[in-house]
């Protein structure tokens, strides 16, 4: 006689643990990748990377992200992503501050583990780890070079690029749109955040993601980088790729809602095509 399989239900623990690694993966291949480079270029005179490898490997690292937490969650691997979802798509308000926690965490304990296996090359090229080297964790304006930006324009610049990210993320969710189906969502994703980095990456190293940045800026301060928290102007510069993103990341829903989302035919659940991973979750 045929069995049928158990199905289990979803718990919080599960969907925090998901979220965890999803974060952690992504921030595995992102912070990795920069500390390559920096390392390279101190090294070997830029010849293990660039802006363009860092730029690919950050989507990668979303797709791959994606790909782990999916399930469980949607993969939302981004508190901007998860206020977003609670505000314009239902997402359970009491699941904000835990997930945003697991987010952050999951992007700690992975620069840990970044900060310590380029620990010789990183006291090599930059002994008193300083500005030179901090950009490996965390984002800075100008991203540690003087181009005329500064903290405000930093601001602005995450304002743009999270409202770029989250209205691109719910138009390819959005099963109501010409969704690309659960399989390949995360991919196109994670060519979008490869897109964002090539475009929007100069001013303020396109962190557009809080967990992303002040998880691996906290681990950059407790192994060495006395200055994680400040910019190279001296500046107290932590809080704009946290407040710019959470801002941001709810302009570009709502604008997306807008301009596209109510105006949108709402079809039968039969008729939708296979609904995206973050829709999913929902």
């Amino acid at each position: 006689m045929a069995t049928t399989e158990a199905v289990k239900e979803k718990t919080l623990i599960g969907e925090l643990a998901a979220e965890f690694a999803g974060t952690f993966i992504l921030i595995m291949f992102g912070v990795g990748v920069v500390a390559q480079v920096v390392v390279g270029a101190g090294a070997y005179g830029g010849a293990l990377g660039d802006h363009d490898s860092i730029a690919w490997a950050w989507g990668l690292g979303v797709v791959l992200g994606i790909y782990t937490a999916g399930r469980m969650t949607g993969a939302h691997i981004n508190p901007a992503v998860t206020l977003a979802m609670a505000v314009f798509r239902g997402f359970s308000w009491k699941k904000v501050v835990p997930y945003s926690v697991a987010q952050f965490l999951g992007a700690f304990v992975a620069a840990l583990l970044v900060r310590w296996n380029y620990t010789e090359g990183l006291n090599k090229v930059d002994p008193g780890l300083t500005i030179k080297s901090q950009g490996v964790f965390s984002t800075l304006p100008g991203n540690g070079v003087d181009i005329g930006v500064g903290m405000w324009g930093g601001f602005r610049d995450q304002l743009i690029g999270t409202a770029l990210l989250l209205f691109l993320v719910l138009a390819i969710i959005d099963a109501r749109n010409i969704s690309p189906g659960v399989n390949l969502a995360p991919f196109i994703i994670g060519l979008v955040v490869v897109g964002i980095g090539m475009a929007w990456g100069t001013n303020a190293g396109y962190a557009i993601n809080p967990a992303r940045d002040f998880g691996p800026r906290l681990a950059s301060f407790i192994t060495g980088y006395g200055t994680a928290f400040r910019d190279q102007f001296g500046d107290l510069y932590f809080w704009v790729p946290i407040v710019g993103p959470l801002i941001g990341g709810l302009i570009g829903a709502g604008l997306y809602e807008l301009l596209i989302g109510r105006f949108l035919p709402i079809a039968d659940e039969a008729e939708q095509p296979e609904r995206a991973p973050e829709e999913a979750a929902q």
